[in-house]
């Protein structure tokens, strides 16, 4: 499952990290690239010991925690620490698969990653190039978007982004292991969870809701692992 995930941080808080991050230190993203993407990896990125990256982290950690779009299509155990990386003068990062576990750094433990996503700190309109394109089983995607809006794709996907040819892309990316491993089984309690808030929004609060409300339920504690 693909989905864009809009606003997930108001626009004062895109104007608040944009200020930021045009003021900000950067280092080679090659240092935090895993063995097979560092060859394919040609950016600049927050170090991970920098005040701002920790600010940064704690709002964007909190943004996700109560967006109900997130949470639902993610079911999130664990969000590992976000990161946040800058693309210009032709920075690319080409085709490449996200490691299968990860070192979060700030609680000092292993996690898998199940679920990858992009963050937009920039406009579409204030770079060329820089799509970022993730392939699954039903093609390829194209996606750039709105500051402020987010992509949530499975991480087992293939994905790279394109070139920045013109102006600057930013973007903080990150991992969650989901309570759910398996990324079918997300899509089916996203789409069932759809249907439930659909019906109650049509409805109210009908025995039909309630019963298919129970089944989620039923099949969360079925299939989580935590």
């Amino acid at each position: 499952m693909i989905l864009h995930i809009p606003n997930v941080l108001s626009q004062n808080q895109v104007k608040e990290c944009r200020e930021l991050l045009d003021k900000a230190s950067w280092i080679d993203g090659k240092l935090t690239a895993g063995s097979q993407a560092v060859n394919v990896k040609s950016n600049l990125q927050l170090a991970e010991d920098s005040q701002l990256l920790a600010y940064l982290r704690q709002m964007i950690t909190q943004a996700l925690k109560t967006n109900p779009l997130f949470v639902s299509a993610a079911l999130p155990n664990h969000i590992i620490s976000p990161f946040v990386n800058k693309y210009e003068n032709s920075g690319a990062y080409g085709n490449h698969v996200d490691n299968s576990i990860l070192y979060d750094a700030t609680v000092a433990k292993h996690y898998r990653t199940d679920v990858s996503c992009s963050l937009f700190f920039t406009d579409p309109d204030e770079y060329e190039g820089g799509e970022m394109v993730i392939e699954d089983t039903f093609g390829t995607h194209e996606v750039k978007l709105p500051a402020g809006d987010m992509i949530l794709y499975p991480s087992t996907s293939l994905h790279r982004v394109e070139p920045v040819t013109k102006g600057v892309r930013m973007v903080s990316f990150m991992w969650t292991q989901s309570m759910i491993r398996s990324a079918w089984k997300r899509t089916i309690l996203f789409e069932l969870d759809n249907t439930i808030q659909s019906l109650r929004a049509k409805y109210g609060e009908t025995q039909e809701a309630v019963n298919l409300s129970i089944h989620y339920h039923k099949l969360i504690q079925e299939w989580a692992e935590l």
